[in-house]
């Protein structure tokens, strides 16, 4: 992970002040994975700017980043043979850790 400007740092401590965690999730070393709750995301920083989203938002399964499939039962999360069922909860709590990631993430590039 290359090192953080005042600026992206300030976005970081954001990040902090709403609830989401740094993580180490191999093989996403060079990426700024943050968590919170059971949903993460991988992070990048833009040059002479802020922080950019590499992947749309997840949930973690097993402690990895999942994959969100469609099944004949419905949606699933999935991490290698492991899956769980992408209730309505699980998906309003990815959703509202997207948009509140990407609310933090936009307002700290306008600034």
């Amino acid at each position: 992970m290359p090192e953080l400007t005042p600026q992206q740092m300030k976005t970081v401590e954001r990040l902090f002040a709403a609830g989401f965690r740094p993580i180490a999730i191999p093989p996403y070393d060079n990426a700024l994975c943050m968590r919170r709750g059971e949903c993460a995301a991988l992070l990048a920083p833009v040059a002479n700017a802020g922080l950019r989203l590499l992947a749309s938002p997840t949930y973690i399964v097993d402690g990895n980043l999942s994959v969100k499939l469609k099944r004949r039962n419905g949606e699933v999360f999935v991490w290698k043979k492991t899956e769980i069922e992408a209730t309505p909860e699980r998906l309003k709590q990815l959703e509202d850790f997207r948009r509140e990631l990407t609310t933090i993430l936009d307002e700290a590039a306008t600034q």
